[in-house]
């Protein structure tokens, strides 16, 4: 057999292989804790973060920490890598993606769900007709 062609056949293997672990990779399913802790793997879990427990940054680990409650109404410690999400503050819901390790809920991912500025009061509305 020619080399270019065991060459070619290689590389495009090697290529299919790498679509199918970055397709699985990023095939990430919603979850509570409980199902997150259960399973191991990388899920995303929705909730709301508890203003009233201790939240920061620590800027010698570059993690920001904060306990998030999630719709099972289960509370964790969720861990960041890196500095905290704009509009964290405004923030309706949040959605942490990562897994459990240990007692936290690691993420390497945080998105937060702030109130639209462009959705305006139903009831004003219904009123004004």
């Amino acid at each position: 057999m020619n080399m270019k062609i065991v060459a070619a056949v290689v590389v495009i293997a090697a290529g299919l292989m790498l679509g199918v672990v970055n397709f699985l990779e990023s095939n990430v399913e919603y979850a509570d804790f409980a199902t997150a802790e259960r399973s191991g793997r990388k899920v995303q879990v929705k909730g709301v973060w508890l203003r009233d427990q201790v939240s920061g940054f620590d800027s010698e680990k570059a993690q920001f920490t904060f306990y998030m409650k999630d719709d099972s109404d289960r509370v964790m410690k969720v861990v960041l890598e890196g500095a905290k999400p704009n509009n964290f503050e405004l923030a309706e819901s949040v959605v942490a993606k990562g897994r459990i390790e240990g007692n936290h809920f690691h993420a390497t991912e945080v998105l937060t769900k702030c109130p639209s500025k462009y959705e305006g009061d139903a009831e004003a509305v219904k009123e004004s007709l």
